[in-house]
């Protein structure tokens, strides 16, 4: 993706999952917005967007952070929102036997005593491979990958979600079914 498109993308990210209020921007309940009320509002942030460029942004980006609906007629962010009027209905799942939480070194010592919380957004976000969760980590400092017993929990009556990007969310992981 170009410097551009990077650049459009972390906007996105900021007003669909965070504060869509700062471009005067309306998500329903499940997050989406109205793309052509996207185009207009973000004008006003200097973005010149069109319905080829979003589209683009959506098709190519490696990390798969937004959906278009089927009518292509709204977009939203995949998981990630910190804004609660955003509560997407995911359908629950049936998780692999290990899922996995990439994290810096330097957190470590918080997530023994409390395990995995959500903190600002609305679940915690588990990754299907550990390449993936090094480069979550990665952004945060050190990187350290923690194996979740992510079957294990489902067992014992924890939900799981699997965002349209692959990524699987939960409330919450105690510290007992993280290996590091």
């Amino acid at each position: 993706m170009s410097k551009k498109n990077t650049d459009i993308s972390k906007f996105l990210s900021y007003v669909l999952r965070h504060q869509p209020e700062a471009i005067d921007l309306s998500l329903d309940k499940e997050g989406w917005a109205v793309i052509s009320d996207l185009i207009l509002c973000s004008v006003k942030e200097g973005y010149t967007l069109d319905n080829n460029l979003l589209r683009n942004i959506v098709d190519n980006s490696d990390k798969k952070r937004f959906t278009i609906s089927d009518d292509g007629l709204r977009i939203r962010a995949a998981q990630g929102h910190s804004t609660q009027q955003v509560d997407i209905a995911y359908k629950e799942k049936t998780p692999p036997d290990i899922l996995y939480h990439g994290t810096a070194t330097r957190f470590i010592s918080v997530i023994r005593e409390q395990g995995l919380i959500p903190l600002s957004r609305q679940y915690v976000h588990l990754s299907p491979d550990e390449d993936t969760a090094i480069r979550v980590g990665q952004r945060h400092g050190k990187p350290v990958v923690l194996k979740i017993k992510a079957l294990n929990m489902y067992e014992q009556g924890f939900e799981f979600f699997q965002a349209d990007n692959g990524v699987w969310l939960t409330d919450t992981v105690p510290y007992r079914f993280i290996q590091e």
